[in-house]
């Protein structure tokens, strides 16, 4: 998964560069605007009258927008609802029940991220359900009602043309947030039953299990931990150990005895464990009985709240770098650092401090959790894993202590704890807020251990767990996500209805929503960001198979098609700025991959969709206003 500076950047520090953006294009978009219609005044009457006519249509457009009345378009907007309701927009929601009743044959429970699958698939589904409904309501009402006189009534009676506009907007958006909450409602109950299980000990290890405890032991002797294993369910099972508890004996030995009863978790598995809680009675023939029982799974939904630090790397040789080693991966979201070096991937925090982190909150030490992609320049040992470590530093002193050296899980996210107390190379011991965090900056230092091979990391794969959103609502957020496009389409769709027919309208809407899913490449290829070069570069590359981080041979026809790359970057960057990213409202792979979805998000999303709806709500009565209706 991708994290890209949307979602590390804090709202503070996107809204000094953010609106301004929005602003200059919202300004451009009006300044065309402007000029094409004094273009056709200026080709239909002359340039006196068109100077006339524009400046009498903006002083009239404001007086219009200014006078708007909320309840007259309330009455638009209910007009709108019943519209829906009678071209069966409760199709849509039994065509969404329909999927989840047919997924729930093809969704494996025993996948190897089982919540991955469930919520990706129905918070999708729902999006792509959603936005296709009110694509066609919001491009194919008006144009009909034009086409059937129906809107005649409306215009003759004393609402302005701005209402209509305003009224159907918020008709259509409310149509989608009802089908919305029920479709959510639905499917937080499809996730939490469809990965709902419960497992039981086995008879085999619960008879060994009574019988290994009641045994004589020899107190000289230390007996292992107490396995466990528990019922195979959804394709996984859990291991459970009850680790043994010395106690003192006869003659000052000690002897090893497993515990009467406890309460403990079973081994992580799938993503999630259990509770267990069981007790050792003798029976009347002194023979041990073990009664156990298996909790609920936990640890299934999550909704981390996780800390971001800045990222700079250090080179072979121990010097400062920009970024890491590139390995010829064409997907650049991670620089690799070679192991068995001085390379290191280092991570600075700001704010970690004993008040921010206390122990009693935090009582294993300070959490962090990584994703670590390896890439292997021989096989090695595949099962032990590559080698890495982790270490603290002061960034003032530059002193470094050693946390832990772990092998790498790929495609899973490695958790470790920073203990409070650490010794370094001296011996000493040091304290992780006091000695090593200088007001609050800390580094985290990252090295792959064996020679030859090599650690990817982004900026987002190291981060300090602070702590835990609840799910339900890190899920109703997936949510608002989609209502956030939903509301952009039916702003678009309203808009071009005004001046299209219904199917022209469509189509453009529908131009509209597959370029705002791809807003983000878009706006990679024009700031050439991307192997390969631009698209006339890239499609001679994909014609003669020739790899794209290669250079191209010197020649006329490199220079043609670089020079008609500028020319098409220039356009795609103005295509990229009017276009709605829509992958930034869509919540769905945060909510999948546990990952909580911010208050800061949620306010950049909402403003960047607030300086789509105002423009696109002007354009729609502009054009509104300068149709003839037959």
């Amino acid at each position: 998964m991708e994290i890209t500076d949307w979602y590390l950047k804090s709202f503070d520090e996107w809204l000094r560069v953010g609106p301004i953006n929005g602003l200059i294009t919202i300004v451009g978009l009006f300044a065309a605007v402007l000029v094409l219609g004094g273009l056709f005044a200026l080709l239909r009457a002359g340039p006196k009258a068109a100077v006339i006519s524009v400046v009498w249509g903006l002083r009239e457009a404001l007086l219009d927008v200014a006078r708007l009345s909320p309840r007259r378009a309330w009455a638009v907007g209910l007009l709108t609802i019943k519209e829906s309701i009678r071209r069966k927009v409760v199709i849509v929601f039994a065509v969404f029940i329909l999927l989840l009743l047919f997924g729930a044959w093809y969704l494996d429970p025993a996948s190897v991220d089982p919540a991955k699958l469930y919520l990706d698939t129905v918070l999708t589904a729902t999006c792509y359900l959603v936005l296709l409904m009110v694509l066609f309501l919001s491009t194919l009402s008006l144009p009909a009602d034009i086409r059937s006189r129906t809107l005649h009534t409306v215009v003759t009676k004393p609402v302005r043309k701005s209402e209509i506009v305003l009224g159907r907007i918020a008709g259509f958006t409310i149509v989608g947030t009802v089908l919305l909450c029920l479709m959510g409602a639905v499917s937080y109950v499809f996730v939490l039953r469809g990965l709902m299980h419960h497992h039981q000990i086995e008879p085999a290890d619960l008879e060994l299990a009574e019988k290994t405890w009641s045994e004589p032991w020899e107190a000289a002797t230390p007996r292992p931990p107490l396995r466990l294993r528990t019922t195979r369910v959804h394709g996984h099972r859990h291991f459970i150990y009850i680790e043994p508890v010395a106690k003192p004996a006869a003659e000052g030995k000690v002897r090893s005895e497993y515990p009467a009863e406890g309460s403990i978790s079973t081994e992580m598995e799938a993503g999630h464990w259990h509770s267990f809680e069981y007790r050792f009675q003798r029976g009347p023939d002194g023979r041990a009985r073990l009664t156990c029982t298996v909790g609920r799974e936990e640890g299934v939904f999550q909704a981390r709240a996780p800390v971001f630090g800045t990222l700079r790397f250090k080179d072979r040789a121990g010097k400062d770098a920009d970024r890491g080693i590139s390995v010829g991966e064409e997907w650049t979201y991670r620089s690799y650092i070679h192991g068995g070096t001085a390379a290191a991937a280092i991570w600075t925090f700001e704010g970690i401090t004993e008040d921010n982190y206390p122990e009693e909150r935090y009582p294993q030490g300070l959490p962090v959790e990584m994703t670590i992609s390896v890439f292997r320049s021989h096989k090695g040992d595949i099962e032990k894993g590559v080698l890495g470590s982790l270490s603290v530093g002061n960034p003032r002193t530059g002193e470094t202590v050693l946390v832990s050296m772990f092998p790498a899980k790929e495609f899973a996210v490695d958790t470790q704890f920073i203990p409070r107390k650490l010794r370094d190379k001296q011996g000493r011991m040091r304290d992780l807020f006091t000695d090593l965090a200088d007001q609050g900056r800390l580094e985290i230092w990252l090295r792959c251990e064996d020679p030859n091979q090599y650690f990817g990391v982004a900026q987002a794969d190291l981060y300090i767990r602070a702590h835990d959103a609840p799910f339900w609502l890190n899920f109703a957020k997936g949510y608002l996500g989609i209502w956030l496009q939903m509301l952009v389409i039916a702003a678009f769709g309203v808009m071009f209805s005004t001046f299209l027919s219904g199917p022209i309208a469509m189509l453009a809407t529908a131009a509209t929503l597959v370029g705002g899913m791809y807003a983000e490449e878009i706006g990679r290829v024009a700031r050439h960001e991307l192997y390969g070069g631009g698209p006339v570069e890239a499609f001679i590359r994909m014609v003669r198979q020739q790899n794209v981080t290669s250079e191209m041979e010197p020649g006329l026809r490199t220079t043609l098609a670089q020079m008609t790359d500028t020319a098409l970057e220039f356009f795609l960057r103005i295509v990229a700025a009017m276009l709605p990213d829509l992958g930034k409202y869509h919540f769905a792979d945060y909510v999948a991959h546990g990952l909580n979805v911010s208050g800061d998000m949620l306010a950049k999303c909402s403003l960047s969709v607030l300086g789509f709806l105002v423009p696109l709500f002007v354009l729609g009565y502009l054009f509104l206003k300068n149709r003839e209706l037959p």
